[in-house]
């Protein structure tokens, strides 16, 4: 053997001695106040830790725990009794046990499993260990060692027996203990348990808590491993779907009443927590209970439970209506029907292998037993019958782990059943080969590969951890009907997912409406959470701006321009574009009022064109009355163009026509004015005809002032190229207006130009408003000046101030261009096509030189009179001399026009 390893094995086995020592004498100095045990012989002997009495701050051991310490020490004893029976397993091999009282404490059930590490050993000596390939001393094990430890209950007295167990390589079993530390094998490599850990339960836990809609809630939990494990399996599977602890409480060892009313107290100050997890041991759950009823507040919060509270009728006792409307937790079990017959079947005389079931006896039956009896004092308590039994009538139920208790005790017994059919013959019985197999081998190779169908039709089988299948049932503690009793409701299961029936849970006060247990409420449709940094469930509700959607629910976003969102705020659409409809009363007046235009300057040009040789059609000057009627046309026929569909062709349209139109108009008469006012000022001075009065001088100098319009136009359209644009009134973004890209501000620059002509034009009619009245268009070429200046000065602040109205200032622009051209229509055209119409008689030469006076008129076209200045002037115009008769001609239709 190396040196080195002999060295290593020879301290270890000293240390272990040490160890031994030092447990074996606190065992003797602690065991003498414990001395009860409950024995069954047999060739291999099982240990049992069961917390038969609770746990009290004065002494060792509080009162007896009837359901969680008998019932499962009794369970331990029918399986045993049940497996001694089957010869299917181990043969004609009997099992025995040796159960302690753990007093439901840590410490306690720490010196109690002593005896267990005593019977398992002879002597402290090293003869006890052998050492034999230098590695690892290994326990020679007596025959009655322990080879199997079933328990403890609370998971705290799991972790420190587990710690002392490993030392000796005992396998252990717990049928209750289920905090998750407790699967960590690098620590806990002998422990095993037929119960899930708390990590499924506290996954249940958090499946109902979410089921109801509860995102802020407040957790309590049981100083321990078992609260401890809980409340950080809680913690992290909460923390994973968003769900917020409101307050985080712990419960101490034995908790005083002013502790559960602090408790209760800091629950009180988030009380829009609703939902209350408690992940507390039964004592603790109905010590927070008490605090509740003694404040007063029995319906303020609604209670969800772990399996510490489970199914327990005596958690409730008097508190029924604080506890009305709990969901709690409790792992799936069946009642194992042999079992209630043989508890049913005891009685303290037949149960002498049992030494506490007197004690047991007597709490439920609150009496006392005849030898009990201190008959020496005056004794008034009530004796127990000997006709007494344990059935429903004085409360019995299964308890919930009893299936577990009695699992726990045939895994261990079929993994030595194995061990039996592999190393021994089948007539050897208990070999020597089993009696030394290491518990390491028993607890990898054989325990942990158990599979087999339980006394209830149940699986139990184990994971690589050890640990058991998670299932659960979920119980809702509801009023019977109407009376004053209560009940455990089943509603629904948990097995890899949660399955309830929500419609079937009944709240405190018996309401159906599911609580609301939130921080705060949910955003309406169109609003997003503003959180403040580390808060995930306390938030203020932002609303997201009109033509914003919620991209998440902290986020909006905007749809962006001629998008609009829908109108639950979760994704957006093209808004439709708005423009003028030619069936809309917008456009139905215009068009209206344009066709009527059209139709009266058509027929004026029709009328003209068939009297285009009548002296009143020469003197009205035939070329520009027509370049006059062409831009009148053109004004009427801008209705249509402001009216369609925008596009960059109409946007040109519209920009060069209506100011083409206007210039046409407005040329054509500053032409004539102008021509009128230059004849009468030279004819004041001298008989010598002005220049420029021809009708082909005429044309050409209106058109020099409509090519002024157009090369402004043109130079606009570099400027600023024609296109549309989507127009927004007053920012509302949920109207988009398709419109040509123009400016109101450009668009009136655009008709400065005509402005400026109307300006002269409206000078040179006031100017000529003196001549004679035989020239009488100058007095009509003003009243349509006067006008047009009142219609456009009406018209710039209207087209204006209904900018946000696209219909309106539409509507506005084609009715006041079309009533500048009806203007100019009537006021110019209409008396002639009234004489060329109605009065065609007086469509001759002689009248069309002096219209205000057609009875006295000379028949002469030279007039002598010289009464009156302007007779004499009349006369200097109109003695001219012609060469030639075209010229004559021509001077005839010049001066008519006048």
């Amino acid at each position: 053997m190396n040196p080195k390893n002999t060295v290593m094995c020879v301290v270890c086995l000293v240390l272990r001695a040490l160890v031994i020592s030092t447990m074996l004498w606190l065992a003797i100095h602690d065991l003498a106040a414990s001395a009860l045990k409950a024995h069954i012989p047999g060739d291999i002997i099982f240990g049992g830790l069961f917390p038969i009495h609770k746990k009290n701050t004065k002494s060792k051991c509080g009162p007896i725990n009837k359901d969680r310490g008998i019932q499962r020490t009794e369970a331990m004893l029918f399986a045993i009794d049940k497996i001694n029976q089957d010869h299917s397993i181990l043969g004609n091999i009997k099992l025995g046990a040796i159960i302690l009282d753990t007093c439901s404490s840590d410490s306690y059930a720490l010196n109690q499993s002593l005896e267990f590490i005593r019977a398992s050993i002879n002597t402290v000596d090293s003869s006890a260990f052998e050492c034999q390939d230098g590695t690892h001393p290994k326990l020679k094990f007596s025959n009655k060692a322990i080879r199997g430890v079933i328990g403890g209950s609370y998971s705290e007295v799991s972790l420190q027996v587990a710690n002392l167990l490993r030392l000796f390589r005992i396998p252990q079993v717990s049928p209750a203990s289920t905090g998750t530390s407790l699967s960590d094998k690098s620590r806990y490599d002998f422990f095993a348990r037929t119960v899930p850990p708390d990590t499924f339960q506290a996954v249940a836990l958090v499946d109902l808590v979410q089921l109801f809609n509860w995102s802020y809630v407040s957790l309590v939990s049981s100083e321990g491993q078992y609260g401890d494990s809980g409340m950080k399996a809680f913690q992290q599977e909460a923390r994973a779907r968003n769900i917020c602890i409101a307050v985080n409480d712990k419960v101490p060892h034995s908790a005083s009443k002013a502790k559960f009313d602090e408790i209760y107290r800091n629950l009180l100050t988030k009380s829009n927590a609703r939902g209350v997890v408690l992940f507390t041991r039964a004592e603790d759950s109905r010590g927070i209970l008490e605090a509740a009823k003694r404040t007063g507040s029995v319906n303020t919060f609604a209670w969800v439970a772990s399996d510490g509270w489970g199914t327990q009728d005596k958690l409730v006792e008097g508190l029924e209506a604080v506890a009305e409307g709990a969901i709690t937790v409790e792992l799936q079990s069946k009642e194992i029907h042999e079992f209630d017959l043989y508890m049913k079947n005891l009685t303290p005389s037949s149960n002498r292998r049992n030494p506490w079931f007197e004690e047991y006896w007597q709490d439920v039956f609150s009496c006392t037993l005849p030898h009990n009896v201190n008959y020496q004092i005056n004794n008034t308590e009530l004796i127990c019958s000997n006709n007494l039994r344990l059935d429903e009538s004085v409360g019995y139920k299964q308890e919930s782990k009893v299936q577990f208790v009695v699992d726990a005790v045939y895994s261990v017994a079929h993994a030595l059943h194995r061990v039996w059919e592999n190393l021994c013959s089948p007539y050897k019985g208990y070999c020597e080969e089993m009696r030394e197999l290491d518990g390491g081998v028993l607890y990898r190779d054989y325990l942990l590969n158990v599979s087999f169908i339980d006394l209830a039709g149940s699986e139990v089988k184990f994971n690589h951890q050890g640990d058991g299948l998670g299932r659960y049932i979920i119980y809702n503690y509801q009023r019977i009907g109407n009376s004053s009793l209560f009940e455990y409701k089943r509603l629904g299961r948990w097995f890899d997912g949660l399955h309830l029936d929500l419609d079937e849970v009944i709240w405190n006060e018996g309401r159906r409406q599911i609580p609301v247990s939130i921080c705060s409420a949910p955003c309406e449709v169109g609003e997003v959470k503003k959180m403040q940094v580390g808060d995930i469930c306390c938030w203020i509700c932002s609303s997201c701006k009109p033509w914003e959607y919620v991209l998440d629910e902290f986020t909006c976003a905007d749809c962006g321009h001629g998008r609009w969102p829908y109108a639950d705020k979760a994704s957006c659409y093209d808004l439709t574009q708005q423009y003028m409809r030619w069936n809309s009363y917008f456009s139905i007046v215009p068009v209206g009022v344009s066709c009527l235009g059209i139709i009266l300057t058509s027929t004026v040009i029709v009328v003209f064109l068939q009297n285009n040789d009548t002296p009143i059609v020469k003197a009205s000057g035939r070329e520009l009355s027509y370049m006059l009627l062409t831009g009148i046309l053109v004004c009427f026929f801008m209705t249509f163009v402001l009216l369609a569909k925008p596009s960059m062709v109409i946007c040109g349209l519209q920009r060069f026509g209506v100011g083409f139109g206007f210039s046409i108009i407005y040329s054509s008469l500053l032409t004539k004015t102008n021509r009128i006012s230059r004849i009468f000022d030279s004819a004041r001075k001298s008989a010598r005809r002005p220049s420029f009065i021809s009708p082909k001088s005429q044309v050409i100098i209106t058109l020099i002032f409509i090519a002024v319009q157009i090369i402004g136009t043109m130079v606009w359209f570099v400027i600023e190229p024609p296109g549309t644009k989507q127009y927004y009134p007053d920012g509302k973004r949920n109207e988009v207006i398709l419109k040509c890209r123009i400016k109101d501000s450009s668009f009136l620059i655009s008709l400065a130009y005509n402005m400026l002509l109307i300006t002269i034009c409206t000078v040179y009619a006031v100017k000529t408003r003196k001549i004679p009245e035989n020239f009488n268009e100058s007095k009509f070429i003003g009243f349509t000046m006067y006008t047009t200046c009142i219609v456009w000065l009406a018209f710039v602040p209207i087209y204006f101030g209904t900018g946000n109205s696209f219909e309106v200032q539409i509507t506005t622009l084609c009715v006041s261009i079309s009533l500048s051209a009806f203007v100019a229509l009537f006021c110019l055209f209409s008396p002639k096509i009234y004489i060329i119409v109605f009065h065609p008689d007086k469509n001759v030469r002689k009248l069309t030189m002096n219209s205000a006076t057609y009875k006295k008129a000379p028949t002469s076209s030279t007039c002598g009179t010289t009464n009156h200045g302007s007779s004499a002037e009349q006369v200097k115009l109109t003695v001219q001399t012609t060469p030639s008769k075209t010229q004559t001609e021509s001077d005839h239709d010049s001066f008519a026009s006048l």
